[in-house]
């Protein structure tokens, strides 16, 4: 990690209580087994298999680690509910090594205290040493950077207050995680539709629980957004999301799944720090009600100088 690269806090109102940050990085290389080999030896613990292209590292000093080819039908045990198409346990094996060259594998780091971050840079350093690499993309699209912040599931009002500001920062967050380049941005997941932003703009959207899932269902029924809050609601309300949805790959989590940011494995030094910084940013808007107004204001009147640079949400990303 290089010297420079620090982690910003949340602004949360109670730090004796840090929000706990588990984090999802994508990389190219190393087959799983090899990648927990090379994670175990750095920092500690038992690699344990759980099927042929998924494996544990259990009791490190992060806590138990995985990772995995990030692909649900070469791991049919865990995903088999959501699979369109069943598959066996040799069939979904033989899968993964057919297509183990295109597809990333995945490292999950358990949820951490915010704190704690910093050392997430340093496995990385370990998976980069054993040949991980990859610079933002795939042939086929993102090499994802996946934030799963603690959000307070029953403060409605707060959930609200962040997909707000998520959505008024996005158009800035995407510009800087893109850093010009095309290739970066054109796999970008796509944005929160503009009708969907100007609706959950408006001063008087207070939704109750229903009516929250119903409106983001309605405008987003994906979890290929910058910010998806699937998981999230499939807990609030599972009914309604798998009425919908019955078949997307959600995992029902009281978080906020930051999935905007993109890997950057192989290149030497990358940390993680800066996309965080970005999450950060859009709390410390959501947590100030009067700036958020203000910037929803200007919004719903057509002012987009955010995008730019300039405006009232120029503060927002320091």
């Amino acid at each position: 990690m290089p010297p420079s690269a620090s982690f910003q806090p949340l602004p949360d109102p109670a730090p004796e209580s840090p929000r706990l940050v588990g984090v999802e990085v994508e990389f190219m290389g190393p087959s799983a087994r090899r990648a927990a080999q090379a994670l175990a030896a750095g920092v500690g613990g038992d690699v344990v298999a759980e099927d042929a292209h998924a494996f544990a590292v259990r009791g490190s000093e992060l806590g138990d680690l995985a990772v995995e080819l990030d692909l649900r039908y070469a791991h049919p045990q865990r995903h088999g509910m959501t699979l369109p198409v069943r598959i066996g346990p040799k069939a979904a094996a033989g899968l993964g090594w057919l297509v183990s060259g295109a597809v990333p594998r995945e490292l999950i780091v358990p949820p951490l205290p915010a704190g704690r971050l910093a050392e997430v840079d340093r496995i990385l350093g370990l998976l980069r040493a054993a040949g991980a690499h990859g610079r933002g993309t795939t042939f086929f699209g993102s090499l994802g950077l996946h934030f799963n912040i603690d959000a307070p599931a029953a403060d409605l009002p707060r959930i609200t207050a962040v997909m707000l500001a998520f959505g008024l920062l996005e158009a800035r967050l995407r510009r800087e995680i893109a850093q010009g380049q095309r290739r970066l941005e054109r796999h970008l997941p796509p944005p929160y539709p503009p009708e969907f932003l100007h609706r959950i703009a408006a001063p008087g959207y207070r939704p109750d629980q229903a009516r929250l899932v119903d409106d983001y269902l309605a405008a987003n029924p994906t979890r290929d957004r910058g910010l998806d809050l699937l998981p999230l609601l499939l807990g609030l309300d599972p009914a309604r999301v798998r009425a919908k949805l019955p078949y997307e790959k959600i995992a029902a989590r009281p978080v906020f799944h930051f999935r905007l940011p993109q890997a950057h494995p192989g290149e030497a030094g990358w940390s993680i720090a800066a996309d965080w910084n970005r999450w950060v940013a859009v709390e410390r808007l959501a947590a100030d009600g009067e700036r958020l107004a203000a910037a929803a204001r200007a919004y719903r009147a057509g002012e987009e100088a955010w995008g730019d640079g300039s405006g009232p949400l120029v503060d927002a990303i320091t």
